[in-house]
């Protein structure tokens, strides 16, 4: 497959009155056409931030990016012009957001909104464009799309809501869709529906997809390949099958001997990791994770590990992972 977009040693930092936030510290990682990356890890890890940066909607201040490149298509996103981007943004790059009701506006109609970047990018006519957009929200399951179209975003469920972002994203038929936590305000049920539509649009319009979550189902279940992000830097990538049947690093060890699973005991513990997350503005010397690490050895507290091939086209940023200790712990 032809390699979509390429994202080399990106840093972005908050400039803060406490200090610098080391927000996305150097991660590297590439998205082929059609393929599905997810990207996981706990909160504040850097997730939303580096996709953010890559669509260049990082406020400047407190934000800034210090190095890297984001080559799509060819072009570096990062260096390009505001207009070129903006013709980029919504048309070939699409963003699903986290919270529907923040990103959409309240005062405009659904119609308007899924017809506005059609009009802008694709040259249709208003009507056309209103007449697109009923069939969009009927393709993502909105019942009487027809006459909703013309509803308001409070007139609207959750998950409705989210799925009017979907059919927001999709509306311009983009290369790439970046989901950020697409199912974050929806239940369970909802979730499932959601998931399986971006899946099923993704493979119709061959259209690549970064899923960006922490839930680890959602990446065994959809994604080709994952990225583990840890205090704003990748720690383990592999394929989702290597990343699940073999783990080589302890804190995607931790992540899922800490998710409930179906084939276990109902009586078995779960094994949370303890500790929380480092300060971005004052991280640990050494491993960032070697506070919260059981496996930890004296070169851990002194040097940070660099993402290295330990397994065919598996990496692992850690000083044991060839060792891999957790296989032999009780």
């Amino acid at each position: 497959m032809t390699t979509l977009l390429q994202i080399k040693d990106l840093r972005t930092f908050f400039y803060t009155p406490e200090g610098v936030v080391r927000a996305v510290d150097g991660i590297s990682y590439d998205v082929k056409e059609g393929e599905t990356v997810g990207i996981v890890g706990e909160s504040g890890c850097g997730k939303s931030v580096s996709s953010l940066t890559m669509m260049r909607l990082i406020p400047q201040p407190p934000g800034k990016v210090l190095s890297g490149q984001v080559l799509f298509e060819g072009s570096d996103l990062l260096k390009v012009d505001e207009e070129e981007i903006r013709r980029i943004r919504g048309h070939k790059i699409a963003m699903v957001f986290q919270e529907p009701m923040t990103s959409l506006n309240p005062v405009l109609t659904l119609g308007d909104q899924l017809s506005e970047a059609m009009v802008l990018h694709l040259n249709m006519s208003k009507q056309a464009a209103w007449q697109r957009a009923a069939e969009l929200l009927d393709m993502v399951g909105i019942p009487d799309a027809g006459r909703r179209v013309q509803d308001y975003p409070h007139q609207f469920s959750g998950g409705m809501r989210q799925r009017a972002m979907i059919a927001m994203a999709l509306s311009c038929n983009p290369k790439l869709l970046i989901a950020d936590e697409p199912t974050t305000a929806v239940d369970v049920t909802i979730q499932a529906q959601l998931l399986e539509l971006i899946a099923r649009l993704s493979k119709e319009s061959k259209t690549a997809v970064i899923i960006i979550t922490h839930n680890l189902g959602v990446v065994a279940r959809y994604a080709d390949w994952v990225n583990v992000m840890y205090a704003g830097r990748i720690i383990e990538a592999a394929s989702a099958r290597d990343v699940y049947g073999d783990p080589q690093h302890p804190y995607t060890v931790g992540l899922l001997l800490s998710v409930p699973r179906l084939d276990e005991p109902r009586k078995v513990k779960l094994l949370p990791i303890e500790g929380s997350p480092p300060d971005l503005v004052a991280p640990p010397p050494g491993c960032y994770f070697h506070p919260r690490c059981r496996f930890r050895v004296d070169v851990c507290f002194r040097e940070y590990p660099p993402l290295e091939l330990v397994a065919n086209n598996h990496w692992s940023a850690c000083w044991v992972a060839k060792e891999a200790p957790w296989k032999t712990a009780s």
